[in-house]
């Protein structure tokens, strides 16, 4: 099995990293592959709501830089981590850049990741974790993603690279997280030939200004 983690910080080793690497490896310990991506510094164009993805149906941004490559490795994975610090109580700017394009071009195209595992991880100084992590959630609940808990909000305190490391209940919260994710993927590896999938249905959307 493998998982694919998204670090949305503009920092490779910061905090977010190290929130993440806490969650990888209880699932390396599980015998779950986990590779970690950074895209948060990589200086990635926001949607411009063109709507070619769902005219063309070839699982494609027509913005053609690195998100259509990370789109496919998204859909090829079991899980799915999405990782950000918090810049003003919400998601980092070039994160959410990513994520608007990535899930938007699933959605238009069948729902790319449709009943994968995933989980958001936060990493933050003080305060605006929860609203960055409802937010991150947002786009997992959306996608019909499978969300796994743990005994708190998966939130993890610092403000210096690696001082997550100090916050033994966030430890804890990102341990638990990871075993629960392991044995998701685990249930739904082992159940896939015993269980049906529920039948996929297109979207209906309804405008209340007509």
């Amino acid at each position: 099995m493998k998982v694919v983690a998204f670090n949305g910080s503009p920092r490779a080793e910061g905090n977010t990293y190290h929130a993440i690497r806490m969650v990888a490896e209880e699932l390396n310990k599980e015998g779950i592959d986990v590779e970690i991506i950074q895209v948060g510094n990589n200086g990635i164009h926001g949607c411009t709501g063109c709507g070619s993805c769902a005219k063309n149906q070839d699982e494609r941004c027509v913005i053609d830089d690195e998100v259509n490559g990370l789109i496919q490795r998204m859909k090829a994975a079991d899980g799915i981590i999405l990782g950000s610090p918090v810049y003003f109580s919400s998601i980092a700017g070039g994160m959410k850049c990513f994520l608007d394009r990535a899930f938007y071009v699933s959605s238009s195209n069948g729902g790319l990741f449709r009943h994968k595992v995933g989980v958001a991880v936060v990493g933050v100084r003080r305060a605006g974790g929860i609203p960055t992590f409802n937010q991150l959630n947002n786009y997992l609940n959306y996608s019909e993603i499978l969300i796994p808990t743990s005994n708190y909000w998966n939130v993890a305190y610092g403000r210096l690279p690696g001082e997550v490391s100090q916050d033994e209940e966030g430890k804890q919260i990102l341990r638990i997280l990871g075993r629960n994710m392991a044995w998701l993927m685990k249930l739904k590896g082992n159940s896939k030939d015993i269980i049906p999938t529920p039948e996929a249905e297109k979207k209906k959307l309804m405008n209340f200004i007509r």
